[in-house]
């Protein structure tokens, strides 16, 4: 009986820790290489990346560039945001706290700027 309760003890830390950390997947992606149809998740643990916008383009890490049509997103840094989950290349929620987010964005005005802030 003890036993049982120590793993759902430890199955939920488990789950908190994991719950709290940046996502998974991006662990595993450059971010600079990310391009393509976006989706603006409201819910942090369903979207592949969190993201942080920031005020200034010198402390970012990504300068993105805002097409207009999925076509033109065919590089690192173009991104088309989508209002349809399933259209998204990938799934981002803005993360409020800079510290809780996997990478920092930029939006630029210049499109061949787009890209890794190196």
């Amino acid at each position: 009986m003890l036993l049982r309760f120590l793993r759902r003890v430890a199955l939920i830390l488990i789950l908190v820790i994991i719950g709290n950390s940046p996502s998974v997947f991006s662990a595993q992606v450059d971010f600079c290489k990310l391009f393509g149809a976006v989706y603006v998740e409201n819910n942090q643990k369903l979207a592949d990346f969190r993201v942080f916008e920031e005020d200034s383009e010198a402390f970012c890490d990504v300068k993105v560039f805002e097409v207009e049509s999925r076509v033109y997103a065919d590089r690192e840094g173009l991104w088309h945001f989508t209002d349809k989950k399933a259209f998204a290349d990938f799934t981002i929620y803005f993360e409020p706290k800079k510290g809780l987010a996997d990478f920092s964005v930029y939006f630029i005005d210049i499109e061949s700027f787009a890209g890794c802030n190196k």
